[in-house]
């Protein structure tokens, strides 16, 4: 078998609410989803959702390759934009080429991935995250509820501006997972906002009325000092690397001791999760999977990584004319039998689709704020 081509188109998630973090909110909740189809001369297609971003430089790396040889494929990729660098989105269209080659090993071994992948469980344990900071408290109580009636005994709030108001939304967290557990686990992400002291003073003023699980992103990504002594100041443990774009930039990290729970942007795709995961396990850190949602092929890989702590759950929702075979129940991802990563593209249906959708708008959270982590005082004003 050997691949021949490719077929790139987006749909769209319609998350039927306003989405976003302390950098900014897509108010009319609609966001694009890039869709690959990777093709065969034998027919059998192969699926990745993430980034097409740069994929023709990317493609010709594993044009006329074996789709099997998903490993050899991925380093491929990975040489084939050396000079120019594989970071950023390029790194996404990299990641979803590499889901779509191992969707496609699953379908040709006639296995569901996470069972390809040696999983001995289907049940993937998740946290709820409504990527939320836009939501008006009311909008909030009610988008926990229903995940606690999904059965979630952990959520993760987006803040960053007040602690009066992180506090008395976490407590909102709290109250309707309670339903679930006695003592549920609270986070806080603040989307690399602050600098070390802001991080401090905040998550230590937290800490004095709740108990957080975790805070995420709390300091640029790349500063791994800075995270180390954030986490030897305070209670919580930080939680980042969603953002890192290759094992090699979680390396400085690993070295300063700076993460206690170590993350992985689903988008970047299958095998640079177990990579990740292994380099994780073997410093006994835990690792979590961000933005579980549209990535059931991260998700099978996380169930059969021996240190996955939990995976983040953003909506119960996929994207348009996209069926993924899995459901979300008992607090996490329950992945079903279907052969491949379980997921079905109605190209029809997407082609016929017309909706406006983005990410990158000046209000939106993938636009950083001209003043973050610069001011005395961490509020909406400076923030924005």
């Amino acid at each position: 078998m050997k691949i021949t081509g490719y077929r790139a188109l987006t749909t769209h998630h319609d998350w039927g609410r306003p989405i976003g973090d302390v950098n900014g909110v897509v108010a009319a909740g609609v966001t694009p989803v890039p869709v690959v189809i990777l093709e065969t001369d034998e027919g059998l297609t192969g699926v990745g959702l993430g980034s097409v971003h740069d994929i023709e430089s990317v493609f010709p790396a594993i044009e006329g390759e074996d789709p099997r040889s998903v490993s050899a494929l991925y380093d491929r990729m990975l040489a084939r934009v050396f000079k120019a660098g594989h970071a950023g989105a390029t790194f996404g269209a990299i990641g979803t080429l590499d889901s779509a080659l191992w969707d496609l090993k699953a379908k040709l071994a006639g296995e569901p991935l996470w069972r390809l992948l040696g999983a001995r469980e289907r049940h993937v344990e998740g946290y709820a995250s409504g990527l939320d900071i836009g939501l008006s408290d009311e909008e909030l109580a009610a988008f926990y509820a229903r995940m606690a009636e999904r059965g979630f005994v952990a959520g993760k709030l987006k803040g960053g501006r007040s602690v009066t108001d992180d506090v008395r939304r976490l407590r909102i967290l709290d109250e309707a997972l309670r339903a679930n557990a006695e003592e549920p686990a609270l986070m806080l992400d603040a989307n690399e906002s602050w600098n070390l002291k802001q991080a401090t003073r905040f998550v230590s003023a937290v800490e004095r009325e709740l108990d957080l699980a975790w805070i995420e992103e709390p300091l640029r990504r790349w500063d791994a000092r800075g995270h180390a002594r954030l986490s030897a100041g305070v209670r919580a443990a930080v939680a980042g690397g969603e953002n890192l774009t290759g094992l090699e930039q979680f390396t400085p990290h690993f070295d300063a001791g700076s993460l206690d729970v170590v993350q992985v942007g689903a988008v970047w795709g299958v095998t640079h999760f177990l990579r990740v995961a292994m380099a994780a396990h073997s410093r006994d850190l835990p690792v979590s999977p961000v933005g579980l949602t549209a990535n059931p092929a991260v998700a099978a890989a996380a169930a059969a990584v021996p240190n996955h702590l939990t995976s983040e759950v953003q909506d119960l929702g996929s994207p348009f004319g996209i069926t993924i075979d899995q459901e979300t129940v008992d607090g996490g991802v329950l992945l079903g039998d279907r052969a491949g990563a379980g997921i079905e593209v109605d190209e029809d249906a997407i082609a016929r689709a017309s909706v406006s959708s983005e990410w990158i708008i000046p209000a939106g959270p993938h636009v950083r704020p001209t003043r973050a982590g610069l001011s005395l005082v961490p509020g909406a004003k400076d923030l924005n």
